[in-house]
């Protein structure tokens, strides 16, 4: 079956409810023939933190809203439910998701994971949009996965009119990202699927330095490396770090 939109594959995201970054960043990132469709991890929980623990007990029920889309890869763009669920829960949640569903599902973290381990990256640096109890339990899951956490810039804003997450700008991550540039890093990822950072990500291309990494920039590359039935490819992902393709669409975007 050949989709209009999606000749290569059709991709199912799901996405925090009040999220305003992750569909059109992922709409830059998607190469020709690739295209998603989106639902919403909805939660009445007062605190972030329980809402990402609801989101993680129901990603299963949440697939239901894709119905009988033909998707060939799913994906939880939510990096802050990994780390309150851990490394376990989530390898096995991920695991039992894919086999009930007979197409590849991942999330945000597990993506950044894969990301670093095709560069073959270990020592990281962390530009945090998150409160302090998120942030300490973010550098826990990173390390559960024997990454080296050198140093996290926070750039949280507690002031934004409706999340402490979706308000920040991409200027905001840059600056935070030039923070970690002279430190002896392998990578610098920028956390949070709700915080804008192509922008950053494509100022960084062809500079010197640990590649910038982001949550949803590693989530759209290993979504297509799985709707291509590939092993997470360190070559693909150096094509993906030189802005080829999406660099050009979102200079479109920000002209337009």
């Amino acid at each position: 079956m050949s989709l209009e939109y999606a000749s290569r594959g059709l991709i199912g995201v799901l996405t925090p409810q009040a999220n305003t970054t992750v569909e059109p960043e992922l709409n830059l990132l998607w190469p020709p023939g690739v295209a998603m469709i989106n639902a919403r991890l909805m939660s009445d929980k007062p605190s972030m933190s329980d809402r990402l623990v609801d989101y993680f007990a129901n990603y299963e029920n949440s697939l239901r809203q894709f119905a009988n889309a033909p998707v060939g890869v799913v994906v939880a763009a939510c990096t802050g439910a990994s780390y309150l669920a851990g490394r376990e829960r989530e390898a096995a949640l991920v695991k039992e998701i894919a086999a009930r569903r007979g197409h590849p599902f991942t999330t945000a973290a597990l993506a950044v994971v894969d990301a670093l381990r095709a560069l073959k990256a270990r020592r990281i640096g962390l530009v945090s949009p998150y409160p302090d109890d998120l942030a300490r339990a973010s550098v826990a899951y990173w390390r559960s996965h024997d990454l080296d956490v050198v140093k996290v810039v926070n750039v949280a804003d507690s002031a934004s009119s409706f999340h402490p997450i979706y308000g920040i700008g991409g200027s905001d991550a840059l600056r935070a990202l030039h923070g970690l540039e002279n430190d002896a890093l392998d990578a610098i990822v920028m956390l949070g699927t709700g915080m804008p950072t192509l922008a950053p990500i494509a100022e960084m291309v062809g500079r010197a330095g640990p590649p910038a990494l982001s949550s949803n920039f590693c989530l759209a590359w290993r979504a297509v490396e799985a709707l291509d039935q590939a092993e997470p490819r360190e070559r693909s992902l150096r094509s993906w770090l030189k802005g080829e393709g999406w660099a050009a669409r979102l200079a479109a975007r920000q002209t337009g």
